[in-house]
């Protein structure tokens, strides 16, 4: 027997938090009011679709899950399908005591639908498909390097443990160059020996294959009609070269989106880390949310801006009174996000040895 009517939830609002993981998700159902459902499925976004326009036909679907390894991809389907999809950061969700010590797939996206039912969440910047796209290619040239570093550490310990040392006439900034292969391969050895060192050694070759392709796709990446610009702006900034420029372009996206100096230093991590209680206040060091690449690509320009820019050198001086170094270019690098917005909003080259 058919229903008179079929069901129908236009005008009502349908909250989902998905617990997100490779094989399975948790998912919670509720409206504004109460939980309706929570139930595992497969990670499949046409199941979460299918079961959400079978139940719930014309709802107006909210959707929330944490930021982490499945990016934005889930995001995208469910925006496609008409949805609002947010995605947020697992730091900043509300969360009680009871939750934080019985903590399951469960009770997280229980959480999840619950505080998005409440509007508590925030959510985090989505950037576009581009991008993403293009902030891989920095990504993965940065992972290259650390991958190198590795190699040359083991073909470092290979050396100390046949008791082997390194001649003096290779310092340590010499190490690894095209001379210091050659003395590699000829080293006098067993059969044996010499094919594990030269495995380790054909590993460091490789990746040096493999860094000069990725800084080739940079520089085509940085002559695009839509970066060059943007590039030129940021090259002009002394102690600012054609890979941070790009690290900084690709992990900050539009200027724009950031509301003050203060808002874009937090993303990038140069604010402290302060607890503060009565009269009792601690600042802790530099807080330990941050976008790693674009911290670690500023602290890295303002070494070199100090050395260029006379303004910039007369801060860290007198910065450098009354703290220790480290800290001392942490303002600087702070100084240089502030000029590095300056220069993006205003779409003006930098000039130097200006106090403001």
């Amino acid at each position: 027997m058919k229903q008179a009517k079929e069901l129908n939830f236009e005008g009502q609002a349908i909250y989902c938090g998905i617990d997100v993981h490779k094989k399975s998700w948790s998912v919670c159902i509720r409206d504004d009011k109460m939980e309706l459902n929570t139930f595992s499925q497969p990670a499949d976004t046409e199941v979460l679709i299918n079961y959400l326009q079978q139940n719930f036909p014309r709802a107006d679907y909210h959707v929330v899950y944490e930021a982490g390894f499945s990016g934005f991809g889930l995001q995208r389907i469910l925006s496609g399908q008409g949805m609002d999809c947010i995605i947020t950061h697992p730091a900043d969700v509300p969360t009680s005591d009871k939750e934080q010590r019985k903590k399951t797939d469960k009770v997280d996206c229980r959480k999840l639908a619950r505080n998005l039912s409440e509007g508590s969440l925030e959510k985090i910047y989505i950037p576009s498909e581009r991008m993403v796209d293009e902030r891989g290619i920095v990504r993965a040239r940065q992972q290259l390097i650390r991958d190198q570093t590795r190699c040359k550490n083991r073909i470092l310990s290979w050396l100390d443990f046949h008791g082997i040392s390194i001649p003096e006439g290779y310092k340590q900034s010499s190490r690894f160059s095209k001379r210091f292969i050659t003395w590699l391969e000829e080293l006098t050895l067993t059969p044996e020996a010499r094919k594990s060192l030269q495995l380790l050694v054909e590993g460091v070759k490789f990746i040096r294959q493999q860094l000069l392709q990725a800084l080739r796709h940079l520089k085509e990446l940085s002559r695009a009609e839509h970066n060059e610009k943007q590039v030129s702006l940021l090259r002009s900034i002394p102690g600012i070269g054609l890979i941070n420029a790009m690290v900084i372009l690709t992990e900050m996206g539009d200027i724009r989106r950031f509301k003050n100096l203060d808002h874009l230093c937090s993303y990038i991590g140069l604010t402290p880390d302060i607890y503060s209680t009565g009269e009792t206040r601690i600042v802790k060091g530099i807080t330990p949310r941050h976008n790693h690449s674009l911290r670690e690509a500023l602290v890295e320009s303002s070494w070199c801006i100090i050395r260029k820019d006379a303004a910039l050198l007369m801060a860290y001086k007198k910065y450098v009174k009354r703290m220790h170094p480290n800290k001392a270019i942490i303002k600087v690098a702070k100084s240089l996000a502030s000029r590095i917005r300056f220069v993006l909003l205003n779409q003006v080259e930098y000039v130097t040895n200006r106090l403001e």
